[in-house]
Order: C-alpha cells, then sequence, then structure tokens
C-alpha cells in the first residue's frame, strides 16, 4: 500500500475516491478495481494507521458475503480463522428464570456443506482486505479525512484535513453511521435512540460451543452468544444504556456475575478475554443514498439494531450493488459519477434497506419489553415458525443475504 506521499500534494486525479476504510470501503475499492484494472481508485481514513488491529470485535458474516469475499479473492486468508455457524437457537425468557424454553431453531446451512453464516473476528476482515488492497495497487491514505468537497457537472474536487487536494469522478461515503460526508453533501437521516446499548466482550469457555449460536430475547434487550474459533464466544449484549455503562465501567466481579447470570454454565467455567465496550444502539436511515457524485455505502447509509445481525452484511450488499452498476456504466462508456447512473444503486438497495431497518426495529419492539400479553403473543409466534419448514427455510435464506435480487458478487459471480 502506498504512503500518502506517493500521491503527490497537487491535484492528484482519481476515477474514484473511497472515504472509509472499514469493510465497506475497502470492499468498495477492491471490487472496483478488480473489475475495471484501469480505474484509478485511493481510500482515505481519518482514524490513526493501525487503529482498526485493536478492534476486539468479530461479526456475523453470512454465506452471501462469504462468496463475495471469495470472488473477491479475501475468503482464504480469513478462513483458516473464522468458525462456521452450525446452528442458531432462539429462546424467550426473564433474566431469573431457572429454565429457557427453546422457541426456534434454526439448521445452520444455505446449501449442503455451506453454512449460513460464519464468524470472523473484525481486524482479521479489515487486515485481508487491506492485503487485497495492497495487491491491485490502491492507495490508503491514514490519519487524514475529507475537510469539504465540492461537486461539478466534470467531477468532485475532495480537499482533505493536510490541505491536500484530489479530483475525482466519484466519490463514495463509508465513513460510518456519522458520516460527515453525508452532512456535507446535505443528505438528511432518520434517527432515533432506542436508549439501548450494546455490550461487546470475548468470552472463553472450558466446553466447544459446536458452533451452536443463541440468542436469548431478555426483558432489556437481546443476549447473543456467537461462536468464535476454540473455546470462545462473541458477546452482544443489549442492555439500557444507563445500566450498560454502569457494568462496563464498574467493578469486575459485579460485571462477570451478570454475565454468568445469562451465560449460564453449560458450557463450564467462563472467563472474559477483553475490556467490555458499550455502543449506543439507534436507527438511522439515509433519506438518500446519492447526491450529484457521492454515493453512499455502508453505515453512511444506515445503522440498523443488531438484534437480526445484518448490520454488516447490507453494507456487503450495497457495496456488491454499488460496484455491479458503477462496472457496467463504465464498460458502456457512461459517466460513473453522474446521477443517472447512481440512481440505479439508489432505487436497487433503498427499499431494501427500509425493509430491514423497520423490521429490525418492530423485532426489537416486540422482543426488548416484559409486557405479558406481548410475550404471549410472540412466543406463540416463534413457536408457528418452528413447525412450519418452508417459513424456516425463507428466514434462514434471509439470512444468509441470498435473498431477492442479490447482486452477481453476492452469489460469488464477477461482475
Amino acid at each position: 500500500m502506498a504512503e500518502r506521499k506517493a500521491m503527490g500534494k497537487g491535484q492528484a486525479k482519481l476515477d474514484i475516491l473511497v472515504a472509509g476504510a472499514g469493510y465497506a470501503g475497502l470492499a468498495a475499492a477492491v471490487s472496483l478495481k478488480q473489475a475495471r484494472p484501469s480505474l484509478a481508485v485511493a481510500v482515505v481514513d481519518a482514524a490513526p494507521a493501525g487503529v482498526w488491529q485493536k478492534d476486539g470485535r468479530a461479526s456475523a458474516i453470512a454465506a452471501a458475503a462469504c462468496r463475495m469475499l471469495d470472488r473477491l479473492g479475501v475468503w482464504d486468508d480469513l478462513a483458516p480463522e473464522a468458525q462456521a455457524i452450525t446452528e442458531m437457537v432462539i429462546t424467550d425468557s426473564r433474566t431469573a428464570d431457572p429454565v429457557r424454553p427453546v422457541f426456534l431453531t434454526f439448521d445452520g446451512e444455505v446449501a449442503p456443506g455451506e453454512p449460513f453464516a460464519h464468524m470472523v473476528a473484525n481486524r482479521d476482515l479489515n487486515g485481508a482486505l487491506r492485503k487485497r488492497a495492497g495487491q491491485l495497487g490502491i492507495d490508503i491514505i491514514e490519519g487524514v479525512g475529507v475537510r469539504n468537497f465540492e461537486a461539478d457537472g466534470g467531477g468532485v474536487t475532495i480537499h482533505l484535513a493536510d490541505g491536500a487536494t484530489l479530483r475525482a469522478r466519484l466519490l463514495v461515503a463509508a465513513d460510518g453511521v456519522k458520516s460527515k460526508l453525508r452532512d456535507l453533501a446535505g443528505i438528511k437521516t432518520v434517527h432515533w435512540s432506542y436508549g439501548q446499548s450494546g455490550i461487546v466482550c470475548t468470552v472463553a469457555h472450558e466446553r466447544p460451543h459446536n458452533g451452536l449460536a443463541e440468542e436469548h430475547f431478555l426483558p432489556a434487550g437481546p443476549f447473543a452468544t456467537l461462536p468464535l474459533k476454540g473455546n470462545r464466544s462473541s458477546l452482544v449484549w443489549v442492555e439500557r444504556t444507563e445500566d450498560a455503562d454502569k457494568l462496563v465501567s464498574g467493578d469486575d466481579l459485579v460485571f462477570e456475575a451478570e454475565l454468568e447470570r445469562r451465560f449460564g454454565l453449560k458450557l463450564g467455567e467462563i472467563r472474559v478475554e477483553d475490556k467490555p465496550r458499550a455502543w449506543p444502539l439507534g436507527l438511522t436511515l439515509a433519506r438518500a443514498f446519492v447526491a450529484p457524485r457521492i454515493a453512499l455505502a455502508g453505515d453512511a447509509a444506515h445503522g440498523i439494531h443488531p438484534i437480526a445481525g445484518q448490520g454488516l452484511n447490507l453494507g456487503f450488499k450495497d457495496v456488491a450493488a454499488l460496484a455491479e452498476v458503477i462496472v457496467e456504466a463504465d464498460r458502456l462508456g457512461q459517466d460513473i459519477g453522474a446521477l443517472d447512473v447512481l440512481e440505479r444503486y439508489q432505487q436497487w438497495r433503498r427499499f431494501d434497506t427500509v425493509q430491514m431497518g423497520v423490521t429490525t426495529d418492530v423485532l426489537n419492539r416486540l422482543f426488548s419489553n416484559d409486557i405479558a400479553p406481548v410475550r404471549t403473543v410472540r412466543d406463540i409466534g416463534l413457536g408457528i415458525v418452528e413447525r412450519l419448514p418452508r417459513l424456516k427455510e425463507f428466514f434462514i435464506r434471509q439470512a444468509s443475504g441470498l435473498s431477492g435480487e442479490t447482486p452477481r458478487l453476492l452469489k460469488g459471480e464477477a461482475i
């Protein structure tokens, strides 16, 4: 990967500048450059160099996203440390209940030998995408964000925080849920807070998990245990924000006691491996995904509740759809940053994203409470789904990312 100085201090000319070196930004750059090597693609990121290596979180990567990463030449680097989810169990109970009845189970395969998801450490995913970007000759400029930009009929002029100026035909905003570029483009959002925070940490345990993922619906929010390599699990533990803040900043013994109440001892003694962190949860949906010369992707376009584990996979779907639209336009000799081209991407992704945002919002409101009539209705609903194989298969395909109008990369096909 080239250093910042390699691009010069003048007005460097690019075809595409991607802002944000997270999974969405890097995957967008790699997808575009691999399909069209003639395109000049670069990535800028405001975070200091090496910060991504300190991310201790892990993510569930759906089968469709795994196919995409394989097509991009990234999966071989990830596979040795990726843990397949072989089964999913859903319960609904109170924290103090001595027994947690299982209301719904999912087989972990979308096809023979293909799990519907794998758990991958975020730093491994980021590192593999950076490695592939380097192989393709993509410049990654770290520690320098976008200060401002101006779009015109011929392209977009981007001013970086260090005073450098770049010129591109298209700017891809993948700079997170609090996207500065989205604000600079004048794109409004629909946003509300849930008053919840997600506590994230890694837990080691005595006995093997055998690839089993569990999601316990508790009154304050879901408590999910997701299998990692070895006798380890990643936790996503949702609590009211006030309670979550007290848990992560308070006494370690109190945290471990509360964790054990929820995790149980079915896997033997448990031990927290890293410092737990809490992330505030809300729903954020961009009112538009595109503006002249700019397209939003990943969390810059949408931030949803983690109750269905689909945030990252929505971002990969954005990237695959955007890359397909841009590559096809470039092959036809069209202006890749023109609004009519970008509108094709927006039409492809907006409805699906809003639908998922509404779905996760409804699920969170339905399950994150202790209202007796509501509990009865939702438990009956889970029981009905458990008894209908075709409906279960539908939900598995939804979770795998293989439903709807799927972009080619998510099918494992070249653009």
